[in-house]
């Protein structure tokens, strides 16, 4: 099997996985110019030669757009195989590579967002406890930060204090998120109009810049959907999801 690494030179002409391949797609447009940046931080970006959902996204823990404390080492923002790749060894192979990567980069370990059951857009527990990650800690709404040290005597990562209790200051429905998922660009708008339209109080905080990310009140910093100062959900909905959530639709 074949991958390839996302590179500055390469980014415009290749398909990024998660998204349609069609560069004017605002969704793409927005995923491409976020990882643009992240390149400058340690970003990488390795997906396989064919077109597919099936990709690996890591960073330096201390660039990464989470409110964690895990200096030295290395933060998976996504591991994703899906589909009819699933069961050939992708995700073997992309974590092998992360960690072999950390290893040369003299990292402490790796670490990645999760929870005690499967829940959406989040690394699966099962996978993660096969392949010998530990939960380091948990957050009160159920999300855990899940690591793999290269040496057992390496400082646990954990979450900040702004992370361990996710609450939003405001009434209503309140969403935090980035531009790291590309499906945001079109479906953030699209729930912003489906509240207007119902009259349903919401407001969207588009977090851009990683100081913002690092003391956001909330552990998954792509998704976070709040109702009354309350955790709601890290899944990203379309109109028709957030109508059944707000108004039982």
């Amino acid at each position: 099997m074949e991958y390839i690494k996302i590179t500055k030179d390469n980014i415009e002409k290749e398909h990024i996985c998660c998204a349609i391949s069609n560069n004017n797609d605002v969704q793409v447009a927005s995923k491409k110019a976020w990882l643009k940046d992240r390149l400058n931080d340690g970003l990488v970006f390795l997906k396989s030669v064919e077109r597919g959902k099936c990709f690996i996204e890591y960073i330096p823990a201390e660039n990464a757009w989470n409110p964690i404390v895990a200096d030295g080492y290395t933060y998976i923002d996504c591991l994703w195989v899906s589909g009819s790749f699933k069961g050939h060894g992708y995700s073997n192979d992309l974590l092998a590579e992360c960690i072999k990567d950390s290893k040369n980069e003299g990292k402490k370990g790796l670490c990645i967002l999760s929870s005690a059951k499967k829940k959406p857009f989040l690394a699966d527990p099962k996978y993660l406890k096969y392949k010998g990650f530990s939960v380091a800690d948990e957050a009160d709404n159920g999300i855990q930060l899940w690591y793999l040290p290269f040496d057992k005597t390496a400082d646990k990562p954990r979450f900040k204090e702004c992370a361990k209790n996710p609450r939003a200051e405001e009434d209503g429905y309140v969403l935090f998120y980035t531009s790291q998922c590309p499906f945001n660009a079109k479906y953030v708008p699209i729930v912003e109009k489906a509240a207007k339209d119902n009259g349903i109080k919401f407001k969207a905080v588009h977090i851009t810049d990683k100081a913002q990310a690092q003391t956001a009140p909330t552990p998954v910093t792509t998704y976070a959907l709040f109702y009354n100062g309350e955790y709601v959900t890290n899944e990203q909905m379309n109109d028709a999801k957030f109508l059944k959530i707000a108004l039982g639709k």
